[in-house]
């Protein structure tokens, strides 16, 4: 991991000195030979660090060093951070010479008379403080040098052997198709087959109670595992009226294991703030009802904290159940199991089924059989261990050559002797063998605590933040996040995924020991601590100064521990806090953001973005001295009641991702944003009091994301300071673009100076028009049709959303053609009286509609497909409409009366709709009388949701229903008034 960061400040110190040969000037006198040096040790370092690395966890001396290395290259990249940054600052304020830190060679003469006002202050002061500037960073790095000087020579004590450079290497590209599924690799048959008899037993005397059954064993052997299976069992899923899972982690807090029951009775996030009011409400939400309470990971033995749960489940239907899956025999006894199944280590052919089944997935014969010997030695090794195996599987599977496959056989690395030591082996042969900068990927995730569901993408832009990713020349660093991802989870790093509709993974787990070992590999230096407000003040105030990236989490009462201020190398910090918070409690008030951002320069993620579902506030100001975080690269303000932003949050030349979304109360951004030339990604989503938008967002050029841009209605805002909607045309890298207000534009010729068909990277892109009339009389709905023409996006758009549309005749003509379109969204169009062909839409997946007030009828113009079709051909063909599509939405469709259609056949043509559909939701469409034949028909459907839908809950109610027999095969039926 060390080689990472060393191998990242090499490529900084080169391109300082080939920018010094193009530019034609020398650093501050001395500075030169120091650079050299510093670079000459850093190269005589890297060569040894693969082996550096390898030793640490057999010589802790060797581990120290390495540690020592790690804290002395954080400060040189801090150091040339701040170089690059000023000589950044010097190029945007108003055209300043970039070659101000430099002192130029004799034949290059460069004048240091720039205009005051660039700064505020006189040219005599600008020269002196230039000059200060270059003469303090010159010392820095002359103290870094000695330090980096004795480091290097200590490197001779250990006897390291010198090898190629891991960190630019480039990770094998691997395709998220390639993950197995967990149901497929599990084994475990006997187990497996117990656990369901007894959750599907009837006929036992324990039924009259509650029946508490316990997985035991050791960890990294499957017992969450063997828990999802049993509750992903159809037979299960059945008898149950609610599965419901709860995630320990070790420790058994009673109002965190109460809050999770209730979220998962009710499926929303819980407000109640006391833990007796959770158990009455459990008590009820249970009362003639049979579920099944999955506990995972129960460690703690205290009867004390479970007697309360007890009590009151008891309240359920005869015949519940509670599953506990834990590493003690004495916690199961001590919650009164009725049932014990031991788990212990796999058989030995078991074993290698597992290895096997994910070390020679996708191999051919001749592979199979000149690795296959190897590889039953190699399973042998993970002692019955089935997250060893997969670990080590998932390694193999990477490795293509014999000599490769006895490397990891005859590793030292199996010989560690630690706790679990099977695992940690086979953890540890995983881990060393990636890439090094993928390794500081992994060992970041230990900043997240057990079981959390890490959001891929908030992942990657963490990694992104920190410096981790190595790109290449015109690739998107994203695409470089996603690759580090699926070479971790291709390892088995991570688990416990979550897909979107269109298959691409959101989120993920990680394994509790996975985790540990995380923690254990980034020495501590990622962290996560929960604050409690009836903690001790002295509790939380005992931060280790080493911490570099630390997760707070915050319950109710809590405040900032003071500890947190003391840590002033830390590069991440991440709050959040207890959902049962009040949504007026103010966290983080001026004062205290004032200290953090004097204290905590070395920032380069700051994220206290609030709830999305309680719209919880930690602030509502931002101090002017943010400016002092001049290493921020991502800032998360989101969901904040923040008012204004400070101007001087404009002087963070390295911000590249500002998150606003969701500041409703946010009034107008800095005039000086054009400044923040770094800026990728503005995620702006529903900032709805803004009234327009600065003239510099049009100089931002390298945006990828612009969340909503606001257009001006141009009333009592300065025509300089708002940015017209045609100057988006500057903005050619973007990627996903928002349009707010379009009922502003007055003028349809400005859209079409836009060119948005002609910006080929744009891949998601919203469309929103007045939500109602403000000032002065609304354009003609005409209007809004000529403007929506006029937009036109590219026509391989990938994902779209049109809103309050008021066009009354047809939506535009170019929305049939976007081919590669796969997600489009409706809403509140009101005028419309039919909906579009969208069935034309070849790769359409995610279809949702939302409140077309004007639609009663959807029929054959739907499938976009004419009904005087004729084929030439005497023989019978297929035409299908929707080919693709997965997910169906249709949400406040109040006037929505018949859905059907007309058309099956057209001459020799057969017409096949939706034959890939697998979801449909139907929400408060009271007039709806019934569903179209097809949706009887199909066999693809797995999920079925009717929300307040009057006639369609009488005639399709379970068993009651005149029609429940046509939609009895759905899996997932779900239907509530």
């Amino acid at each position: 991991m060390a080689d990472a960061i060393v191998s990242t400040i090499l490529e900084q110190l080169i391109s300082f000195a080939a920018e010094e040969i193009k530019q034609q000037v020398k650093l501050v006198v001395g500075v030169e030979e120091e650079v050299k040096s510093l670079t000459s040790h850093l190269e005589a370092i890297q060569v040894v660090l693969d082996d550096a690395e390898e030793k640490q966890v057999k010589e802790k001396a060797v581990s120290l060093w390495l540690g020592r290395l790690k804290y002395a290259s954080y400060d040189i990249e801090d150091v040339l951070d701040e170089w690059i940054t000023a000589r950044r600052k010097l190029q945007i304020e108003d055209g300043v010479d970039e070659n101000a830190l430099v002192v130029p060679h004799k034949k290059k003469k460069v004048c240091l008379c720039f205009p005051g006002s660039c700064f505020g202050f006189k040219q005599e002061e600008f020269g002196f403080k230039q000059v200060f500037f270059r003469h303090d960073i010159a010392n820095k790095i002359k103290e870094m040098n000695e330090e980096l000087h004795d480091i290097a020579t200590q490197k001779d004590m250990f006897n390291l052997v010198k090898s190629g450079n891991k960190s630019s290497e480039r990770p094998r590209r691997v395709q998220s198709t390639s993950l197995i599924d967990e149901e497929e690799i599990c084994g475990r048959v006997g187990e497996k087959n117990e656990l369901l008899s007894k959750l599907l037993c009837e006929s036992s005397e324990q039924q009259k109670g509650l029946h508490i059954i316990s997985i035991v064993g050791m960890g990294g052997i499957g017992k969450t595992t063997l828990a999802q299976l049993a509750c992903n069992h159809d037979e299960v899923k059945r008898k149950f009226d609610k599965i419901l899972w709860v995630c320990v982690s070790e420790t058994f807090e009673e109002f965190r294991v109460a809050k999770a029951i209730v979220e998962a009775l009710d499926g929303r996030e819980s407000h109640l703030g006391e833990f007796q009011s959770l158990l009455k409400h459990i008590y009820e939400s249970i009362a003639g009802k049979s579920f099944l309470l999955v506990l995972d990971d129960v460690w703690d033995g205290n009867y004390l904290k479970w007697e309360p749960f007890y009590r009151c489940l008891k309240n359920g239907l005869h015949g519940s159940k509670i599953l506990v899956t834990t590493r003690k025999g004495s916690a199961a006894s001590m919650m009164g199991s009725t049932d014990i199944i031991s788990v212990k280590e796999l058989a030995e052919e078991e074993c290698w089924l597992l290895f096997n089944k994910i070390a020679f997935f996708d191999r051919s014969i001749e592979e199979r059989e000149k690795l296959e010997q190897i590889g039953q030695r190699i399973a042998s090794k993970c002692k019955g261990l089935p997250l060893a195996a997969k670990t080590i599987g998932s390694l193999m599977r990477s490795k293509q050559t014999e000599e490769e496959w006895k490397r990891i056989l005859n590793s030292d690395l199996w010989k560690v002797e630690e706790i679990e030591k099977d695992v940690l082996s086979s953890l540890l042969l995983s881990y060393n063998d990636l890439p090094s900068r993928v390794k500081r990927c992994f060992s970041y995730c230990a900043v997240f605590p057990k079981d959390y569901d890490i959001k891929k993408d908030k992942l990657i832009t963490l990694w992104m933040a920190q410096g981790y990713l190595s790109v290449e020349q015109d690739e998107e660093i994203e695409t470089i996040g996603e690759e580090y991802f699926g070479i971790l989870a291709s390892r088995s790093f991570f688990q416990e995924f979550k897909k979107s509709y269109d298959n691409r993974i959101i989120a993920c787990k990680m394994h509790d020991m996975v985790h540990d070992f995380a923690r254990f590999v980034s020495q501590n230096e990622c962290f996560s601590m929960e604050i409690n407000g009836s903690e001790e003040p002295n509790a939380t105030n005992s931060l280790d100064e080493k911490v570099r990236h630390l997760m707070l989490i915050f319950s109710k009462g809590a405040s900032l521990p003071a500890s947190t201020r003391r840590v002033k190398r830390m590069r991440t910090l991440l709050i959040n806090y207890s959902r049962s918070e009040s949504s007026d409690h103010s966290l983080l008030n001026g004062e205290i953001l004032e200290e953090l951002f004097r204290e905590l320069k070395s920032l380069r993620a700051l994220d206290f973005g609030g709830s999305y579902d309680t719209h919880f506030s930690l602030t509502l100001e931002i101090p002017r001295n943010i400016e002092k975080l001049v290493h921020l690269r991502y800032l998360n303000l989101s969901l904040q009641k923040i008012v204004e932003l400070p101007e001087t949050l404009c002087e963070l030349y390295n911000l590249e991702k500002l998150d606003i979304s969701y500041c409703y109360k946010l009034e107008e951004l800095p005039e000086g944003i054009g400044k923040l030339i770094n800026m990728k990604h503005l995620l702006n989503k529903n900032t709805s009091s803004l009234t327009y938008m600065p003239v510099g967002i049009g100089r931002l050029t390298g945006l990828r994301t612009l969340g909503e841009f606001h257009v001006s209605a141009g009333g009592g805002v300065d025509g300089r300071k708002a940015c017209r909607l045609e100057s988006l045309k500057n903005l050619e890298r973007l990627q996903v673009c928002g349009i707010r207000r379009l009922g502003d534009v007055s003028d349809v010729g400005e859209a079409k100076r836009l060119e948005l068909d002609k910006k080929k990277y744009l891949s998601c892109l919203t469309l929103e028009f007045d939500k109602k009339e403000r000032g002065g009389e609304r354009r003609k709905n005409e209007d809004d049709q000529l403007l929506l023409e006029a937009l036109q996006p590219p026509l391989d758009l990938k994902e779209l959303e049109i809103w309050y549309y008021r066009g009354n005749t047809a939506f535009p003509s170019w929305m049939t053609s976007l081919t590669n379109l796969k997600s489009l969204d409706l809403s509140l169009c009101e005028n419309c009286e039919q909906l579009p062909p969208l069935g034309k839409l070849q790769s359409l997946e995610n279809l949702h509609i939302w409140r077309m007030a004007s639609v009663k009828r959807v029929g054959d113009e739907f499938l976009g497909i004419e009904s005087d079709h004729h084929d030439s051909s005497s023989s019978s063909s297929v035409i299908i409409a929707f080919p693709k599509l997965k997910s169906l939405s249709i949400n406040e469709m109040e006037e929505l009366e018949e859905w059907d259609y007309g058309i099956t056949r057209t001459g020799n043509t057969v017409i096949d709709i939706m034959p890939r559909l697998s979801s449909l939701t139907i929400i408060l469409s009271h007039k709806l009388k019934a569903l179209p034949d097809y949706i009887h028909q199909t066999t693809t459907l797995k999920e079925l949701h009717i929300l307040g839908c009057d006639l369609l809950e009488e005639r399709y109610r379970k068993g009651e229903g005149e029609d429940w027999p046509k939609i009895s095969h759905i899996p997932n039926f779900e239907i509530w008034r």
